[in-house]
């Protein structure tokens, strides 16, 4: 989930002509956006003490905390899913209801975002905070698991992973923290902050800002899918699902294009680029 947010995401935003930018990037200031909670200090900000990119994001939900907080713990690939754009991170729909035997995580376990890896849990407070992170040194750790499993995984995950592989070469830590504080009336305000940084392949030049920008923004597109999701299912709204039916065959085999030109130009020594996004992909970014 980590690298198809930060990246696919990226790829949606480059894109942005297609959907409407100006609508977007509007959505990117203000959607989820307090002040106040930027600033203020949260679970999991030591993990990436000197984060290049971080942002974060707020929503009301109409439901106590104790009825959020198994939505949160249930999340993974291959368990009850991430609730956002299923197609680029899971093989099937994520879950409409809680799911009893995913109810146990601990500090230490894995939270799945593809076959054989995932991020680590650092953090947990019973029905108030999770932090979840991940660096170069556990996802090569966990390489060869991926692998195996890799097989397995659908068509649209294995294109994405394909797509993600030779778009995010180098040295990376990242953090990711879900926060629940109470608020009068029995609701809850679930807080997500993203923290991340990211090194240069050594020997090749860093990539520029704009890139640091873009991959924001992408971040944006994903995280707000889920935190409305997370929203949706704990207050028992219906369910709205993204119009993937548009995402044809061609868009996959642009996906495996896209990751085939980006690993060509790694060997060149050209450096990381954004690469185009796959096509029929774009919709998915446009703010309801």
């Amino acid at each position: 989930m980590l690298k198809r947010m930060f990246v696919i995401g990226a790829a949606i935003a480059s894109a942005g002509a297609a959907f409407g930018l100006v609508r977007a990037r509007t959505a990117f200031r203000t959607w989820g956006v307090d002040p106040e909670e930027a600033e203020r200090k949260l679970p999991g900000d030591d993990l990436v003490p000197e984060a290049e990119v971080a942002d974060t994001r707020g929503i009301d939900i109409a439901a106590a905390p104790e009825d959020v907080w198994p939505w949160l713990v249930q999340m993974g690939y291959g368990r009850a899913g991430w609730y956002s754009y299923d197609e680029l991170d899971m093989d099937r729909p994520s879950a409409e209801r809680i799911v009893p035997e995913l109810q146990d995580i601990k500090v230490g376990n894995i939270v799945p975002t593809h076959p054989g890896g995932g991020f680590e849990v650092k953090v947990i407070e019973p029905g108030t905070a999770l932090v979840l992170y991940s660096d170069r040194a556990l996802v090569k750790a966990q390489a060869g698991a991926a692998q195996e499993g890799r097989e397995a995984a659908s068509v649209n995950v294995r294109a994405t992973g394909a797509y993600l592989d030779a778009s995010m070469p180098g040295d990376f830590q990242a953090s990711w923290s879900f926060v629940l504080e109470p608020r009068p009336g029995g609701t809850t305000r679930l807080i997500e902050r993203f923290r991340g940084r990211m090194e240069p392949v050594e020997g090749r030049p860093a990539p520029p800002a704009i890139a640091g920008k873009a991959l924001v923004f992408g971040l944006f597109v994903m995280v707000r899918r889920q935190m409305l999701g997370i929203r949706d299912r704990a207050e028992g709204r219906p369910i709205s699902h993204a119009p993937w039916r548009e995402v044809t065959l061609a868009a996959r085999a642009k996906a495996i294009e896209a990751a085939a030109a980006a690993r060509a130009r790694a060997e060149a020594g050209v450096g990381p680029t954004i690469p185009a996004a796959p096509t029929g992909v774009a919709a998915v970014a446009t703010p309801a």
